[in-house]
């Protein structure tokens, strides 16, 4: 299973025309596209399985909420889906996205809650070391780049915390994202599936210790 140059091709052209008018009268088209999308997304899901556990894949709707933005373009010109890893012990999720020329997967921990986020925090401050060896981790490195993305950051410390402490860089984020862009001629390419997979796999010890930090306190003893 692939994704079709028919799909991509698609894209461009919703790009290009992001019309009501156009999209109705396209929408044989459109219907094709998203199948093929769903598909791959279906054996993504299915190869996840096989060494994860994965709660919930949704596709999004391409559909824009316009209500609140300044960009009045109706749809997305693009496919995306996410994968919700299981229960309370298993946390992280990963996320695929395809557009011409910008098409990327993330994983980790995009918007986590207010006590997430400071546990999170509260372990960095007193070891970062731990977290600082995955960024550091061969397979990692090669996927991600030994970094961590962050929808936003605070100017300094967060209120509670040392400005001058060593890890303020970390501390100073809202979120912990890995994200792996693609060129066209990958994702189009007969083996994507199989790399989107080894991509998501490398996640598995940033996920696996992230999982522990937010199931445990500062002492190790696990509150869940």
């Amino acid at each position: 299973m692939q994704f079709e140059k028919s799909t991509f091709k698609y894209l461009q052209d919703l790009q290009k025309n992001n019309n009501r008018d156009w999209f109705a009268d396209h929408k044989e088209t459109y219907l094709k596209a998203q199948q093929n999308a769903k598909d791959v997304f279906a054996e993504i899901h299915l190869n996840l399985q096989k060494h994860d556990e994965i709660e919930k894949s949704k596709m999004m709707r391409i559909y824009r909420d316009v209500r609140f933005s300044k960009d009045k373009t109706p749809y997305k010109a693009h496919f995306a889906n996410s994968y919700s890893r299981l229960g309370k012990e298993l946390r992280g999720g990963y996320f695929l996205r395809i557009r011409p020329g910008e098409s990327f997967l993330a994983g980790g921990f995009w918007e986590p809650s207010k006590e997430d986020l400071f546990r999170i925090r509260k372990e960095i401050e007193l070891d970062a070391s731990e977290i600082k060896d995955i960024l550091e981790e061969k397979n990692y490195k090669k996927h991600f780049g030994g970094k961590f993305e962050s929808f936003s950051e605070l100017k300094t410390a967060p209120r509670g915390f040392d400005k001058e402490h060593p890890d303020v860089d970390l501390l100073r984020k809202k979120g912990f994202i890995a994200t792996k862009n693609f060129t066209d001629e990958e994702v189009l390419s007969p083996n994507f599936v199989q790399e989107v997979d080894k991509s998501f796999k490398a996640l598995r010890p940033f996920f696996n210790l992230f999982s522990d930090i937010l199931t445990t306190n500062l002492n190790g003893e696990r509150i869940i």
